[in-house]
Parts: C-alpha cells; structure tokens; sequence
C-alpha cells in the first residue's frame, strides 16, 4: 500500500512538473513590445475591462513579441482563429495544418479585435466579473474557457506578467496626455532597433517622429501602409520628417477632446494652422472649417484658435 502511494505521489509530482510552465528570462524584445503597446493596452482596458497586462501579456505570448509569421504577415497578435470571420485570412500550422487564422489591416485593428472577440463571446463572460487588478484570475479563466490547449498558458502568462511588472499598468489610468509638437523628448527602448513609443490621444495613437524616420520606415515599424500614414497626417509618401513632431497611425478627429470645448489654442511663435492640427490629432480641413478667417490671412503668435 505504502509503494503504491509512493508510485502515486511521484507520478502526481512528474505530471506537475512536465505540465509547469518553464522559467523565463528578461527579453529585450519583449520590454520593447510592452513600451510599445502599453497605451494601446490600457486604453483597450478602459474600454472594455480587460486588464492591460493580460492584454499585453496574450500579445506577446501569441506573436513573439510581434515577430511571428502571423504578426507580420497578418498583423494578428493574439492568434485568433477565423471562426466565422469575414474579413481577410492567412492560413497557418497551429492544431492542425494550414488552419484559418484572422488577418487585419493593423495591430490596433488587431488589440480592438481581441478585446471584442473576449467581450462578445458568452463563455469567456465570467472574466468580466473579476477585478481588472486580478490578472491570475484572468489567466486561469482564459485558460478554462478554451482560449488555448497549451496546459500551462495561464502560468506562463503570470510569470510574463510579473517578471516584467505588467500589473502596474491595470491601475493606470486612461492616457489623456495632450503631445508636444515641437519639444516632447523621445522615449528610447531598451532594444537595439529603438522602437518608438506608442502615445494615446484624441481617440488615435500617435508617435514622435525620430531623426531618419520616414513613413515608409514607421509603416514597416507598425505593420501599415506608408502611403494610409502619410495620409492620415495628411502628407505626401515622401515628405520629410522632422525630428520631434507627432505622427498619428490612425484618421484623425474633427475636433480636439471636449475638455478644450472653451478652451482656444493660443497661437505661439513658429506655429501654423497645419502644426496645431498635428498637435491635437484634428484633421486640417476640420481646423479650417472652424477658423476660416484666419486660415485664408495665417496665424499671427497671441491670437486664439478655436480647435473644439
């Protein structure tokens, strides 16, 4: 009796560790994935209540740190298959060979897709009852509402979570920060490609331009098209980028947050009509449209805009 549950015990304890998620170390490519994407992550939160870290950690986990055949190619991040999707497709080996995964235009297409496919679907519906701040629950729950078949999924998105301090980002508030056109410091990432980091404003995303970047350089950095980017600033595919200024990654608004609704952008030395659109992510006809005057005899430094 005694060898048997010895013979138990053991067998209990080799299925424990064969299913044990591995120890990770520190990656620079993962740090770089998370300055990337946290504003994105923790804007989807506060959409939909989904924490940022689960968010981020799923993304890295499913892409490789946005390097896998499906990131690239398709821009899906999370590795959610087609399941009645009718939109663009790429097939890839996962389960099954050349199975039917969802392809999108771009990765925030892709993190809005994540949190719709979890927030519409009734059996992962139990998550959305747990506190944004428990992100081991969440791993857990994904884990046995079928999101995976790897028996260690949740596990290894806690250690994700912690090695890197992911967490933090589920109390953080949702980014409202107003960019500098002009003066706003670059934010360096701790790997050799120096990613930009992705900025939250306005309803859009946005960067800061670095010295030698050119749209054709940040469409490849965030898988999208140069010519959609120099559009959406409303440029041309070949315009120069000056270092320091903001470039926005989706169509920009038609007016600047409503917390500017009495509150005109007063015009200092060096400014145009087109710099200050770029500033609070407005569209220049939209800018004009709501200050005719003074677009048909330019700006003059002192004199207010009305941007809302």
């Amino acid at each position: 009796m005694k060898r048997q549950i010895t013979i138990y015990c053991l067998l209990v304890l080799f299925l424990g560790t064969m299913f044990a998620a591995p120890k990770i170390k520190w990656n620079a490519a993962f740090q770089a994935y998370f300055d990337k994407y946290k504003e994105l992550a923790i804007t989807e939160m506060h959409k939909y209540g989904i924490p940022a870290s689960i968010t981020l950690a799923q993304g890295a986990l499913e892409s490789g740190a946005g390097k896998s055949k499906l990131a690239v190619l398709g821009n899906n991040h999370f590795g959610i298959k087609c399941h009645g999707w009718q939109g663009r497709s790429i097939a890839h080996d996962d389960d099954f060979e050349g199975e039917c995964f969802r392809a999108y235009d771009s990765v925030f297409e892709s993190y809005e897709d994540h949190s719709l496919f979890l927030a519409k679907r009734s059996h992962y519906s139990a998550l959305f009852k747990l506190s944004r701040e428990d992100y081991r629950g969440w791993a857990h729950g994904l884990k046995k509402a079928g999101y995976a078949t790897d028996p260690s999924y949740a596990q290894k998105l806690i250690n994700i979570i912690e090695l890197y301090g992911l967490y933090e980002y589920d109390t953080a508030p949702a980014p409202k920060r107003k960019p500098q056109s002009t003066n706003e410091s670059i934010n360096k990432l701790p790997d050799e490609n120096n990613l930009h980091s992705l900025k939250a404003y306005n309803k859009n995303f946005y960067i800061i331009a670095q010295t030698g970047d050119t749209f054709e350089s940040l469409a490849k950095e965030f898988e999208t098209s140069a010519r959609k980017l120099a559009k959406y600033n409303e440029r041309k595919k070949k315009d120069r980028l000056q270092a320091g200024e903001p470039i926005w990654l989706l169509k920009k608004q038609r007016r600047a947050p409503k917390a500017f609704k009495n509150r005109p952008h007063v015009v200092k030395v060096g400014e145009s009509l087109y710099s200050i659109a770029q500033t609070y992510g407005i569209r220049l006809e939209s800018l004009i449209e709501k200050n005719p005057q003074i677009n048909e005899r330019g700006v003059n430094v002192g004199e207010k805009i009305r941007i809302y």
